[in-house]
């Protein structure tokens, strides 16, 4: 073994379901010795028990360590992330009748909400005496009623959202991530960082 190089790129987070965590539940491994990087990644790096904290950070020093010792002779190359925080989850969690009335809920606040805001927006800036106006200015008398500036922006409206959000119904219109799945990601990054930063602090993270 000795000479070999094994590259390890730890990913930010992993989610495991088992409570026996391996090099491979947390980081991709390459070595050009098959058998190296096979028993590198079946080494065990966490165990979490049924009453314990489902939450773990684990540095990368501490898995280059263990690899190391394991592996004696092979040079570890770390790509990745310098920690990487491990939760386990339940399957059974993400299934049944409380998950689905959790999203019709979530669901409901986000569009009544909304509705809301778009209403209190435009109730606020008087949008319906902006249209009289413009329509008195362009056609030279006040409107009957609605006019066709309402109609059109109430359909444009519509057709923003959805090219903003870039879904109609469960279709993606473009392959582009949505905002609200650019904001996810740096909302979870940002969580990421602050949980293994805080485990750090505190002691708690798994460390050489």
């Amino acid at each position: 073994m000795a000479g070999l190089v094994l590259y390890l790129k730890a990913e930010q987070n992993a989610e495991v379901m088992d409570e026996h965590v391996c090099v491979k539940d947390i980081a991709s491994v390459y070595c050009s010795d098959k058998s190296v990087s096979a028993k590198a990644k079946s080494l065990k790096v966490h165990q979490f028990h049924e009453k314990g904290k489902k939450r773990q950070v684990i540095s990368i020093l501490k898995v280059i360590e263990l690899i190391e010792s394991e592996c004696p002779g092979v040079t570890v190359e770390s790509l990745g992330e310098n920690a990487t925080l491990i939760e386990r989850v339940s399957v059974d969690n993400h299934k049944g009748f409380a998950q689905w009335i959790k999203m019709i809920f979530v669901a409901a606040i986000s569009f009544f909400g909304t509705g809301f805001t778009i209403m209190a927006f435009h109730n606020d800036i008087s949008i319906n005496k902006i249209f009289s106006r413009i329509y008195e200015l362009v056609m030279g008398y006040p409107a009957d009623g609605y006019s066709i500036l309402e109609f059109s922006y109430s359909i444009g409206l519509a057709v923003g959202i959805i090219l903003f959000f870039n879904h109609v119904g469960g279709r993606r219109i473009t392959k582009d991530p949505t905002p609200i799945e650019v904001e996810m990601r740096i909302y979870e990054t940002d969580v990421n960082k602050a949980l293994i930063e805080t485990a750090d602090r505190e002691g708690k993270a798994k460390d050489v």
